[in-house]
């Protein structure tokens, strides 16, 4: 989660209202804003209530009296959380770095390697491979000082995809034993720690996805390579990255 301030008082005086996450109406929290703490993360402000009227980018920083350096008025009625993951050439977060809050299919023009990541806000996963290919590895709010703490293969990251936050409770996806949704339909609306001891199989050859993010991990456990599964059809194991149909455990993304 991120984490912005908001004070009625120039200085960070007066009134304040704490939000982690997007805020469709701060009406009620305060009259008026002067000045503001973005603590983590990054927000996107607007003068009006849900996401409406002028906006304004607010990077992590403190805006001691905020009026004097944007074109905003003091009237804050909404914000929004922008995920935000930062990657770095060197280990410790140090060297090069480079900032995306959305998709990228190609990272190799802006990175030459990556040994360390630091995730602010959101979740993503990253690939070894330019256009979403290669190994995968899911990254949640944190930092990773080096390849070690993702697990990584080796010290390329290529691209990455911002996964959307979902609503609690509804996820379901449909798991079957052969290609093109053929063969035994296996539903699924929970974590599964081990596929073969509740589907009595280890192969799933395709899928359809209804509602929520999930990873396919290779082994039992949530252990192995692993790979995003995004609301969709998958009428093949390769359409989700897949090196072969084995497929250990299943987990939703839960933690946004």
């Amino acid at each position: 989660m991120g984490k912005i301030i908001f004070y009625e008082d120039r200085n960070f005086a007066g009134r304040y209202y704490e939000c982690v996450s997007d805020c469709a109406d701060l009406h009620s929290m305060f009259d008026r804003c002067r000045s503001i703490r973005v603590e983590s993360g990054m927000f996107m402000i607007y003068d009006r209530r849900d996401y409406m009227g002028n906006q304004y980018f607010m990077r992590r920083g403190e805006y001691s009296d905020y009026l004097s350096t944007t074109s905003m008025n003091s009237c804050v009625r909404s914000c929004r959380l922008i995920p935000s993951i930062i990657f770095f050439e060197d280990r410790n977060f140090s060297g090069r770095r480079v900032e995306c809050s959305a998709d990228c299919g190609d990272l190799t023009c802006l990175l030459s390697c990556c040994n360390s990541i630091r995730v602010e806000s959101g979740c993503f996963m990253v690939y070894e491979k330019p256009n979403y290919n290669g190994n995968q590895y899911y990254l949640s709010k944190g930092e990773y000082s080096d390849v070690q703490h993702w697990m990584g293969a080796n010290d390329s990251i290529s691209s990455c995809r911002l996964i959307p936050t979902q609503e609690p409770g509804s996820f379901n996806m449909r798991l079957y034993e052969r290609i093109e949704f053929g063969g035994q339909m296996m539903d699924l609306v929970d974590d599964c720690p081990s596929v073969m001891d509740r589907f009595h199989t280890t192969d799933i050859f395709s899928c359809n996805v209804t509602n929520g993010n999930w990873l396919f991990y290779e082994h039992p456990n949530y252990r192995g390579r692993m790979y995003l599964i995004r609301p969709g059809e998958y009428k093949r194991f390769s359409e989700w990255g897949g090196r072969s149909a084995r497929v250990g455990s299943i987990r939703r993304i839960m933690d946004y």
